[in-house]
C-alpha cells in the first residue's frame, strides 16, 4: 500500500526569540516493512545546523532560531510504500546494543501495577504472552485524550486507567521488559479508518522475540502494525523518539498548531 503523509507543525510567538534549538526526528527510513518513495522536509523561520543519525539510527536534524522570527513552521510530506508483515520488523537493531532496551527509563520504570501485568501475561510461547499483555493493557487503560502529558509515566497511566498511544506504549515497554524481553518505543503514523485529518502522530511498542526479532504491538488498537503504519523513529521511550523536541530562551509565549493527513 502506498501512503501519502503531510505533517505540519507551526510555532507562533508573541515576541522575537532570543534563541531556540529544535531537534527533528521526522524522516522515515526504508526497511523490512516500508520503502520510502519520496520525502521532503521544509523549514520556515529557522536554519538547519546539522543532520545525523543518532544511536538508534533515527535521522535527526538540529535547527536553530535567533532573533527576529515570530513563527517557525516545520512541514514534512511524502509517500511511503508499506507491507503487512504481521508486525514483524526483524533482527535489525542499529547502533544500540540489544541489552540497552532491557533497561528501565524514568518514563518506563515499573511499579506494582506494571509488575502485576507482567505476571498476568502468564507463561507459554513468547508471542502468546506478548499478545495477552497487549490485550490486558487495552482493557485496563482506556484511550482518553487530555488525561496525560508527555511526562506521564507508565505506572501513572496504568494507575489512572486512561491515556493515549504514548501511554499504552510505555506500559507495554515497561511490562515486556519486566517479563524479560528487550522492548522499545516506536513513533510514526497510522492511516485511520474514516478520517484523513489527524491532530497527532502515532506510537506503538516492539518487543524482541527469539528467532523473529522485533515484533510490533499497538495496544491502543489491539493489533500488531500492518500496512497502514509508517515508522519514523525508535528509542527506549518517547523521549528518545519524539518527533520534535528542543529548548528556547526568552519570555515569548508559544502557541502550537499541528495538522497531519495520512491517506492512501
Amino acid at each position: 500500500m502506498r501512503l501519502k503523509i503531510v505533517h505540519r507543525t507551526e510555532y507562533a510567538y508573541d515576541a522575537p526569540l532570543h534563541y531556540a534549538l529544535q531537534r527533528l526526528r521526522l524522516t522515515p527510513a526504508s526497511g523490512p516493512t516500508q520503502t520510502v518513495h519520496s520525502w521532503s522536509l521544509d523549514i520556515e523561520g529557522a536554519r538547519e545546523e546539522v543532520c545525523f543519525r543518532d544511536q538508534f539510527e533515527n535521522e535527526t536534524r538540529l535547527v536553530s532560531v535567533e532573533g527576529a522570527p515570530h513563527r517557525i513552521v516545520v512541514q514534512v510530506s511524502g509517500e511511503v510504500d508499506t507491507l503487512d508483515t504481521a508486525g514483524v520488523f526483524g533482527t535489525r537493531c542499529g547502533f544500540a546494543p540489544l541489552w540497552l532496551f532491557c533497561h528501565e527509563t524514568p518514563l518506563t520504570r515499573p511499579g506494582k501495577g506494571v509488575e502485576e501485568l507482567a505476571v498476568m501475561a502468564g507463561d507459554g510461547p513468547e508471542l502468546d504472552r506478548l499478545h495477552r499483555l497487549m490485550a490486558l493493557i487495552r482493557d485496563r487503560v482506556s484511550y482518553t485524550t487530555g488525561t496525560t502529558t508527555t511526562h506521564t509515566t507508565a505506572e501513572e497511566a496504568l494507575a489512572q486507567g486512561a491515556g493515549v498511544c504514548q501511554d499504552h506504549s510505555h506500559v507495554f515497554v515497561s511490562a515486556a521488559r519486566a517479563m524479560g524481553f528487550p522492548a522499545r518505543y516506536v513513533s510514526g503514523y497510522l492511516m485511520m479508518e474514516g478520517t484523513v485529518e489527524q491532530t497527532a502522530s502515532h506510537a506503538w511498542a516492539e518487543a524482541f522475540v527469539p528467532k523473529l526479532g522485533w515484533v510490533g504491538f499497538d495496544a491502543s488498537n489491539g493489533i500488531s502494525p500492518d500496512q497502514r503504519y509508517v515508522r519514523i523513529a525508535v528509542g527506549r521511550d518517547y523521549q528518545d523518539a519524539m518527533p520534535i523536541s528542543g529548548i528556547r530562551l526568552g519570555q515569548a509565549e508559544e502557541r502550537l498548531a499541528v495538522a497531519i493527513t495520512v491517506e492512501q
